[in-house]
């Protein structure tokens, strides 16, 4: 199932698009801390971020597996994924839980590029990782949600049209379990910015176009509630595999292109008369970073296929992301190390790759909580927060 003539065809058809964003692209866009305007619009309009919605939509009706292999490939051509990446995941909440009018409405413009659904709004200053801990509310009047609160982190929110946005709707002392009452509403960033939505950019130490959001007095149409109201932190978790399984598809291209790029130059430089790549100090970490990837590679395929089928597949997509962020961190340090002091000039694009890649390490999960994911619900031991 993994090296397919189909999926050898979809690499060098995403390989194709990405050479016409080399290295200088990317490196401008970084120092500008501008969003990959022409790029994304390019993916839209072939279709590649359309991938996962089915055909009658006006998608290409791929497969989670085939939509790994795309992002995989840009990041393995020195791009950068985490421009586009959400609208992958984010549109399965739409597309699983939304009605027939809301799917009808919205996901064939999101196939063919005319609406972006960049942003999820889940995150909040005060309460991190524990989601059913937020404090955004949406109270109902009449056909109206009225929402206030303040979420951060928040990536892509200038340049999204839609949002998909996690509030309670039932005060959190009125619930019998913690993960109940909260819902889950599309909201216009067209209309919402300047009518309710502030954005605030944070500048960060990789181009990522993150915001903090302040909401204040936000009107939504009841129109726009995805599912039933109170059920939202079960539809967010659905896709949250998927997102598990793409980000560490882009993590396996960070890594392979820092084992090229490491490659490469240890065959080319030349110190004391001998190719560096001679020298065993500058082999081993760079072959032993390969063999990490090849291994977080192995289980992300094992997570897609999984999900394809329909199967649990919780453990594998969470595993699969840890250790193919760790493998990515790993050949980035090695590569770093492989150029010395070249690693950290801007012109050979390793600094750059370095700081994108170290994100996956916190996001969009941290480490330590898929440690304590596999510690208790694999392991069976005792739950540590």
């Amino acid at each position: 199932m993994i090296n397919t003539a189909f999926h050898q065809e979809l690499r060098q058809s995403v390989r194709s698009i990405c050479k016409k964003y080399p290295d200088a692209y990317w490196r401008e866009l970084d120092e500008r801390r501008a969003y990959p305007e022409d790029f994304v619009n390019e993916l839209s309009q072939t279709g590649f971020l359309g991938a996962l919605i089915p055909e009658e939509y006006g998608g290409s009706g791929l497969s989670v597996t085939e939509a790994s292999i795309i992002m995989e490939e840009i990041n393995r051509s020195g791009g950068n994924a985490g421009a586009c990446h959400a609208q992958m995941y984010t549109m399965g909440t739409l597309l699983r839980h939304g009605s027939e009018e809301q799917k009808r409405k919205y996901l064939p413009k999101i196939a063919d590029g005319s609406l972006r659904l960049q942003a999820f709004g889940v995150t909040e200053p005060n309460t991190g990782s524990d989601t059913t801990q937020l404090k955004t509310m949406a109270v109902r009047k009449g056909d109206k949600y009225i929402v206030n609160g303040q979420k951060v982190f928040i990536s892509r929110t200038e340049y999204s049209d839609l949002m998909i946005l996690l509030v309670r709707t039932t005060p959190l002392d009125q619930v019998k379990k913690r993960t109940e009452g909260l819902s889950v509403l599309l909201v216009d960033l067209r209309e919402a910015v300047g009518n309710g939505i502030t954005i605030r950019p944070i500048r960060t130490m990789m181009n990522h176009a993150t915001t903090e959001l302040f909401i204040e007095n936000l009107e939504v149409s009841v129109d726009n509630l995805i599912g039933e109201e109170g059920k939202g932190f079960s539809y967010i978790l659905d896709g949250m595999n998927v997102e598990r399984i793409l980000i560490a598809s882009e993590c396996l291209g960070d890594g392979y292109w820092f084992v090229d790029r490491a490659t490469q130059y240890a065959n080319q430089r030349v110190v004391f008369k001998r190719p560096i790549g001679q020298n065993q100090g500058i082999q081993f970490p760079i072959a032993q970073s390969y063999i990490h990837l090849e291994a977080a590679n192995l289980m992300r395929f094992r997570a897609a296929e999984l999900f394809d089928a329909g199967l649990p597949c919780g453990k594998e997509a969470n595993m699969a992301k840890l250790l193919a962020a760790d493998a990515s961190w790993e050949a980035a340090n090695a590569t770093i190390q492989t150029h010395g002091g070249f690693g950290f000039a801007e012109e050979y694009d390793i600094e750059r790759k370095f700081r994108e890649t170290r994100l996956y390490q916190v996001a969009p999960i941290s480490t330590n909580l898929i440690l304590s994911y596999v510690a208790e619900h694999v392991l069976g031991l005792p739950r540590s927060y």
